[in-house]
């Protein structure tokens, strides 16, 4: 099987609307940028996105949502978004706000197969409302459900033509998971490199996950909040 594709254009070529989307990523850092701007130029619409957090307002998923391609957002943190806020409140944008670690393991669980976990994240808020509460050892869990998502579009520091990917710092925070977890998983890498050139060792997700890879380009170094000290 060839993984190897030639850029971001072939890679989501068969995302459609309403497709439902795992963006990889933590804050700006290790996000599918190249994925996104083919997304974007694409213009598909009715999307529903899973992903740590919804970008900014120009940049990540921000240009998404500035295109009004998103249908739901399946977020823990979106705070840095006024035009996310914005679609929120006029009721534009259905969002499903969950805690950091149950996002995880909704991924995690996924991946792994498995169709729910429980979990005592969310007890006793708006988090369980509708959900099935169980008892373990004297202690409440709620019943999550595993995601169930079309496409991973994952961003990584290294891959190779199998597919195999190496994250960097940050970056690794949900990639790996997204990866595990998609029906089809496209990887963007900053280095392309052949098959047997990354040290097995170091390898973070293994390329039988991965069904694309091509090597992306124009990567940006984004800070999402700067404080600097004023000059005396």
């Amino acid at each position: 099987m060839n993984k190897v594709v030639d850029n971001a254009d072939t890679a989501i070529r068969d995302i459609g609307e309403n497709a439902t989307l795992m963006l990889g990523g933590f804050g700006l850092c290790g996000i599918p940028e190249n994925c996104i701007a083919a997304l974007v130029k694409k213009g598909v619409g009715g999307l529903t996105c899973i992903s740590n957090n919804a970008g900014v307002d120009d940049f990540g998923i921000g240009l998404m949502l500035k295109q009004k391609q998103v249908k739901k957002m399946i977020s823990s943190y979106v705070g840095e978004n006024a035009e996310f806020e914005r679609q929120l409140l006029s009721g534009e944008l259905e969002v499903e706000l969950i805690p950091q670690g149950t996002l995880a393991t909704r991924c995690l669980a996924a991946g792994y197969g498995m169709p729910a976990v429980f979990t005592p994240a969310g007890v006793g808020t708006e988090v369980a409302e509708g959900k099935e509460v169980r008892r373990f050892n004297d202690k409440d869990y709620l019943l999550e459900m595993a995601f169930a998502a079309d496409f991973a579009l994952v961003k990584a520091w290294k891959g190779d033509t199998e597919g195999n990917l190496v994250y960097k710092e940050t970056a690794r925070n949900f990639n790996p998971l997204m990866a595990m977890a998609g029906r089809i998983t496209i990887a963007e890498v900053e280095e392309l490199v052949p098959a047997g050139m990354l040290d097995p060792d170091h390898i973070h997700t293994p390329g039988i996950y991965v069904h694309r890879i091509f090597q992306g380009s124009k990567y940006e170094k984004r800070i999402e909040q700067r404080t600097v000290r004023a000059r005396n």
